[in-house]
Order: C-alpha cells, then sequence, then structure tokens
C-alpha cells in the first residue's frame, strides 16, 4: 500500500478533493483496476488553512433531513467549516469518489489533519 502526503495549505476546496479522489481510486498507479478499492492511503496536513473561492465560504449550503415532515437541517460552509475543517474535505471527497460499494472502503483510506 503507497501512501501520498498532502499538504493542503492555500489550495483551494474543489481542485484538491478531485485530486485526492483520483488517488484514492488507484487511477494513478499502473495497476489500476477499477473492481478493486485502490492500495492507496492519502495523509491530508493542515485542512484547517484550506482556500474558498468565490462566495462559497458565506454561501454555500450543506442540507440533510432528518425524516421527518419540515425537519429539512441547513448550515452554511462557514458554520461546518469553524466547528471541522476536516469535515468540510471529507464531504468533498465523499462526493466526488464513484457512488459503489467501493466508496466507503475508499474513504477510510484518507486521513485528515487539522
Amino acid at each position: 500500500m503507497s501512501e501520498h502526503n498532502i499538504d493542503a495549505t492555500n489550495q483551494i476546496l474543489g481542485r484538491l478533493a478531485s485530486k485526492i479522489a483520483v488517488l484514492l481510486q488507484g487511477k494513478t498507479s499502473p495497476r489500476y483496476q477499477p473492481r478493486l478499492a485502490g492500495g492507496v492511503k492519502v495523509v491530508v496536513k493542515n485542512a484547517s488553512k484550506i482556500k474558498f473561492s468565490g462566495k462559497k465560504f458565506n454561501q454555500k449550503l450543506y442540507r440533510h433531513h432528518t425524516g421527518y415532515p419540515g425537519h429539512l437541517k441547513t448550515k452554511t460552509l462557514r458554520q461546518v467549516f469553524e466547528n471541522d475543517p476536516k469535515d468540510v474535505l471529507r464531504r468533498a471527497v465523499w462526493n466526488m469518489l464513484p457512488k459503489n460499494r467501493l466508496r466507503a472502503k475508499r474513504i477510510n483510506n484518507l486521513v485528515i489533519y487539522a
């Protein structure tokens, strides 16, 4: 299992997340096979120093529904980032990975330090 160390200082969230998603899938390896989780571990440091382009920091919304009528919960990117900067990057990478059975296994190979 190979390991990639990435410094997130002054990198834009989306570009960094797409780079990590490609690494977690194992697409940079010459032995890439889509049916395998990919043997790559990615370690990200300084997640609290990520940059955001445009007005996303105040305008981007994260929504989830509890399942009860009228219980749509909404938080801004600023609220989520101030609470846990690692969660913002993890959510971005999670949504960029292919939606299949391997997604949970691949996200386990991602380690983020604030």
